[in-house]
């Protein structure tokens, strides 16, 4: 695969609209469908490319035979605490194999799943950065709209500080990500046009693909 920075750059808001999703999550995590059947409904809707972002784990990608397809960006999506608010951040083009990576992850299933279990995953947002970059990864804030802080541009600044790479930009705010958003998605793409950040997108997708 062509470096990852490079290859996120060179995605467009149409390609996220239309032939790019890089936030799903599996059964390995709390999501509906199998790895296998993830790829099967990207095949099918003749996607480009897609990332399987699993809560907390790499277990889609140890467990199936994921990385030798083209279509698959490796990834994951680490619960932190970071300004008092509990963060996602995703790596993307991660080597799945790494023992720092590796370190991070939940010990059971219920650190993948359960939301009560998960809420005190205290990871340190510097530590999984710094995780992301050993496994030759990029790091990005997942669903920046939904944090309840004051000034989110403080809060990237300070996260960029630490190696923030991107923001997911392009996302539809869908389930309780449309109810509980204190910023706009238009704040968001101000805030990666102002520091030059990377801009990703997908759809926090826990059921079937779909256009």
């Amino acid at each position: 695969m062509q470096n990852i920075r490079e290859l996120l750059l060179n995605f467009t808001q149409d390609d996220y609209k239309k032939g790019v999703n890089l936030h799903i999550h599996t059964v390995f995590s709390d999501g509906k469908s199998t790895p296998a059947e993830i790829l099967s409904q990207a095949q099918s809707l003749g996607m480009k490319k897609i990332a399987i972002s699993d809560h907390n784990t790499l277990g889609a990608y140890l467990k199936n035979n994921l990385l030798n397809n083209e279509m698959v960006i490796p990834a994951i999506e680490f619960d932190c605490w970071y300004m008092g608010c509990l963060i996602h951040i995703l790596g993307y083009g991660i080597d799945v194999h790494n023992k720092d990576l590796q370190a991070l992850c939940a010990k059971t299933k219920a650190g993948t799943q359960a939301d009560i279990v998960r809420l005190f995953s205290f990871r340190d947002p510097k530590k999984v950065i710094e995780a992301i970059h050993n496994a030759k990864g990029v790091a990005i804030l997942a669903h920046p709209a939904c944090y309840w802080v004051f000034s989110l541009n403080f809060m990237v600044k300070k996260l960029m500080k630490l190696g923030l790479d991107g923001l997911e930009v392009y996302y539809l705010y869908r389930r309780h990500r449309g109810i509980i958003k204190f910023h706009s998605a238009k704040k968001v793409a101000r805030i990666a046009k102002k520091y030059n950040l990377i801009a990703t997108g997908g759809t926090d997708e826990h059921g079937v693909l779909k256009k």
